[in-house]
């Protein structure tokens, strides 16, 4: 029958066929010869350099055209993709693929016409200029020139690619979010390629243009964005002025990104705004206003970041109905008022972030609420009461409520709370135990409980099974251990500790072994805890146990080769200082052994590269003079040697230490005159001198207290109140001075704060004229010298100054009108001396005691009970250690009110009393006093 084939034929014809189509393919290639040249050419401009390709974010890096061989098929090279009709390349991916070197201009890459998607991201083109002939590419739907190293103006040529559907220039940022200067060229935009790209990319979706320099750009030139655009991030681009608000009302938009644009204004549409935007972020902005209730129209709103700009006003209840939100960030604005209880429906939320506002009151009570929350921070602000139940319920990975005004007792945390990794509730007013769960929080890496009042006993199984645990801070509180414990044991089962601080506490016990090896931050000090000082932990970068009880020797020191800030200062150690400590000077950058009962002499080791900024030994029994070897300590701010029992000349040698500012001698057995400087223009930045109760003599330093630039014309730099100290580590440096006759100890020191004090010397001559120059000094003290001659009028020029003693010195003529200038003046002394007239009148001298103005027989006037007469004036008093009447203790009275006058008073002695202390046994100002008075009669 016609038509008709056997199932054997039927068989057979499939064979045949399957035999032609599975065939090895013909030898011919796909690729034409003309875009192979030209590829191979374009590899031929590059080297190939894995550093090129180092921040590569979507896969890791590969040099792909390593692949690309002569006489090969450049349609099967790695990166390329050819059209499978006509051959021509239509794809070129050497995305992080490792290219460095100079993007030529000109080039035969650019006859690759039928290009349509074109991706040259993470590669390091040296700062090569973008050419022009990357818009002769008619066909380009796709291109991506991001973290490139392209620099200099982006062609307007790139505006012919109308068929563009996504459009990556962004450049690598200018800083990070912490400030850091990244290196890099900067590509710029400027209005006629802006203009284009508004005008002829009618298809384009997406539109990346981070980093790159807008400054030039109206925000208004973008009011006609292409209505089809569904990605717009123009972060870090230099954009100032109004934002016009049809931005966010584009029909199409679904992610916006305005960050860090510091001067870039406006505010959100208050209506009608009805858009699908899922990601809105416009962080690091000056955007300003009340965010408008319209933002509870945003239905598909998932994530909304506006953290760091102008924001105010309430946070708006409408925020409730965006059940889509996913993460939440207004942080570092202005926004008050109450958290609204709407929040805690948004059952898809999953972080939010409210820290640095001024949000009080306390925190919804609803139940239920946040049902998936993991990371939730509400930090400093203004919140208040007690913390609600739903707290210690919910997932949470991350829960920081630190610097509020939260009360009450902390609840314990239940089952759904065992993935908490950092739990930060500082800085409140807590109160009571330790809830027992934290032993449950097996994940916890972060644990700061400081500044409450936490009280009660840490039991020794309370950190036992926290394996993970890398950051404990319980400083400030009123906790202590239980029976038998030291911090050591109950911390051992936390081996992987590296920060720990239990300061301001009641810690007892002795210090066994440290069991963390990797600790670097160990923070004991204000506690009640004895014995020796074990070794130190190999890795330990601070350790602080001032303010103890230990004792023994400092031997177990040197075993601390990286230490950087190390205080041992009040304690009850003993021995030498171990010369260890010149050993690892070079890391070292405070050390602090004051008050303890250390003997000897400083060490001489001090090497070459020393780092040391602070150096403290105050209030030992140091004996010997100081050691040269400190100049190699060329970053030295802070020298204080005060009350030892050194013997020694004057150190000139000091005046290789260019930074230093402070200097404390006093109370040791310096001796001898202080000649003239060797090096012109030293000690410039000298503004805390304490040579007093020594032995020096001779005239006054005048060379010295020319060259004191840094008590002249301190200006405020807007930066508000600044303490000596290292930052990184938040430890303020102090010092122990006398600041209007008492001794007391800074415990921050002002980097406003000037004072010199050469009293109890033996300095003779005249107060020089050049000390009036000093217009930014706070305290003058010349007292219980042999000073002869008149008080200078040029003292009135020193403005600032808030407490001035000449008392027991032989100055005479009259007290200087001029000194009524002196508005800060709250402490005058110029009492046992041979002055005569009239006491000024007016302003703060009306506030000045009899006791400022004592034996001084020639005087008259307020606050004296003797009136001005002609006979008064022509008498010279007798000197007042000729007079042989008993001392009946009268003298001793303190001669000053302490008066808060002005500014000065106010901020500069209130500042430096605010963080100050009385030093311990009797008052040394008083001994010294009555002791220098016997030596002279």
């Amino acid at each position: 029958m016609v038509g008709y084939h056997s199932p054997t034929f039927n068989l057979l014809l499939c064979f045949h066929f399957i035999s032609v189509l599975c065939s090895p393919p013909s030898p011919t290639h796909l690729c034409s010869p003309n875009q192979s040249a030209a590829l191979f050419q374009f590899k031929t401009h590059f080297s190939i350099n894995q550093t090129a390709s180092k921040d590569c974010e979507y896969s890791y890096p590969k040099a792909k055209t390593t692949s690309w061989k002569k006489g090969t098929d450049c349609c099967l090279w790695d990166g390329v993709s050819c059209d499978n009709i006509t051959g021509e390349v239509i794809s070129l991916d050497l995305s992080c693929s490792c290219l460095s070197g100079t993007f030529p201009s000109n080039t035969t890459f650019f006859l690759l016409s039928s290009l349509q998607r074109l991706d040259l991201s993470f590669n390091d083109f040296r700062k090569s200029k973008i050419s022009s002939n990357f818009g002769r590419f008619p066909s380009l739907t796709h291109l991506n020139l991001f973290y490139s190293w392209f620099s200099g103006p982006v062609p307007h040529e790139i505006s012919y690619l109308s068929n563009l559907v996504s459009l990556h220039l962004s450049d690598r940022p200018i800083t990070d979010l912490i400030g850091f200067q990244a290196p890099g060229p900067i590509l710029k935009l400027e209005k006629s390629a802006v203009n284009g790209i508004v005008r002829n990319l009618t298809k384009v979706r997406e539109i990346y243009l981070d980093g790159i320099d807008m400054s030039s750009i109206d925000p208004n030139s973008f009011v006609n964005l292409s209505y089809s655009l569904a990605s717009l991030s123009l972060c870090r681009c230099h954009l100032r002025g109004k934002l016009p608000d049809n931005i966010f009302k584009l029909p199409n938009i679904e992610y916006l990104s305005l960050d860090e644009n510091s001067k870039l204004t406006g505010q959100f549409p208050k209506s009608n705004w009805s858009s699908p935007l899922v990601i809105l972020s416009a962080s690091m902005t000056s955007l300003s206003g009340e965010l408008p209730e319209s933002f509870g129209d945003l239905k598909s709103l998932a994530g909304l970041a506006l953290l760091s700009s102008n924001f105010s006003g309430s946070i708006p209840r409408s925020l409730g109905n965006l059940t889509q939100l996913e993460f939440l960030f207004l942080s570092y604005n202005y926004f008050s008022g109450k958290i609204p209880s709407s929040l805690t429906n948004l059952a898809k939320l999953g972080l939010l972030s409210l820290r640095w506002n001024q949000l009080e009151g306390s925190l919804p009570e609803t139940p239920n609420a946040f049902p998936n929350l993991g990371f939730l921070d509400l930090s400093n602000n203004l919140l208040s009461g007690t913390t609600p139940s739903w707290l210690y319920t919910i997932p949470l990975v991350h829960l920081d409520l630190g610097n509020n005004q939260f009360i009450g007792h902390i609840s314990e945390f239940q089952n759904r709370l065992l993935s908490l990794n950092m739990l930060v509730l500082k800085n409140n007013s807590f109160r009571g135990p330790i809830p027992s769960s934290i032993s449950k929080l097996v994940n916890l890496s972060f644990l700061d409980l400081s500044s409450n009042k936490l009280n009660g006993t840490i039991s020794s199984d309370m950190f036992s099974e926290l394996h993970s645990l890398q950051y404990l801070d319980l400083s400030s509180n009123t906790l202590s251990l239980s029976s038998n414990n030291s911090v050591t044991y109950v911390l051992q089962g936390s081996k992987n500790l590296s920060v720990l601080d239990f300061s301001n506490n009641r810690i007892r016990g002795r210090l066994s072994k440290f069991p963390w090896k990797d600790i670097e931050f160990l923070n004991l000090r204000s506690n009640f805890i004895e014995g020796d000082l074990p070794e130190l932990p190999p890795n330990i970068r601070f350790l602080s146990v001032s303010n103890n009880s230990l004792t023994g020797t400092l031997s177990g020191i040197c075993n601390a080769k990286f230490i950087e800030i190390l205080d041992l200062s009040h304690n009850d150690f003993s021995g030498v200082i171990p010369q260890c400590i010149g050993s690892f000077s070079q890391s070292l950058s405070s050390l602090n052994l004051k008050m303890n009962k250390l003997h000897g002499a400083i060490p001489s080791t001090f090497a070459k590269g020393c780092a040391l900024k602070n150096l403290n030994l105050n209030s030992n029994h140091l004996e010997g003079p100081l050691k040269p070897s400190i100049t190699n300590c060329k970053d030295l701010q802070v020298l204080d040697v005060g009350n030892n029992m050194m013997n020694d000349s004057f150190p000139h040698w000091i005046e290789a230490l260019s930074e230093l500012q402070v200097l404390v001698l006093r109370s040791n057995k310096f001796h001898g005159p202080i000649t003239a400087p060797t090096s012109p223009q030293s000690l410039l930045k000298l503004r805390i001198v304490d040579l007093s109760c020594n032995n020096f003599f001779g005239p006054l330093p005048t060379g010295y207290i020319k060259d004191f630039k840094g008590m002249i014309n301190i200006l405020d730099d807007g930066k508000g109140v600044r303490y000596m100290g290292e930052r990184n580590y938040s430890y303020d440096y102090s010092v122990a001075i006398a600041v209007k006759g008492f001794e007391i100890e800074l415990m921050k020191i002002l980097t406003i704060f000037t004072s010199i004090d050469l009293s109890s010397n033996n300095f003779e001559g005249q107060i020089p004229r050049d000390i009036g120059e000093l217009s930014s000094l706070r305290g003058l003290n010349l007292s219980h010298n042999n000073l002869v001659g008149h008080i200078p009028s040029s003292l009135r020029n020193m403005t600032r100054l808030e407490w001035l003693d000449l008392s027991s010195n032989q100055l005479s003529g009259q007290i200087p009108t001029g000194l009524l200038d002196l508005t800060f003046l709250s402490s005058f002394n110029v009492s046992y001396n041979q002055l005569v007239g009239p006491i000024p009148k007016g302003k703060q001298f009306n506030t000045f005691e009899n006791g400022s103005y004592h034996e001084n027989e020639g005087l008259c006037g307020v606050p004296l009970s003797r009136g001005c007469n002609n006979n008064v004036l022509g008498q010279p008093p007798p000197a007042p250690w000729m007079n042989s009447q008993e001392d009946d203790g009268s003298k001793l009275e303190f001669g000053w009110k302490a008066v808060a006058i002005g500014y000065g008073f106010g901020f500069i002695f209130g500042a430096a009393i605010g963080c100050a202390r009385l030093r311990s046994g009797k008052p040394k100002w008083l001994v010294t006093l009555f002791e220098a008075r016997r030596r002279r009669r």
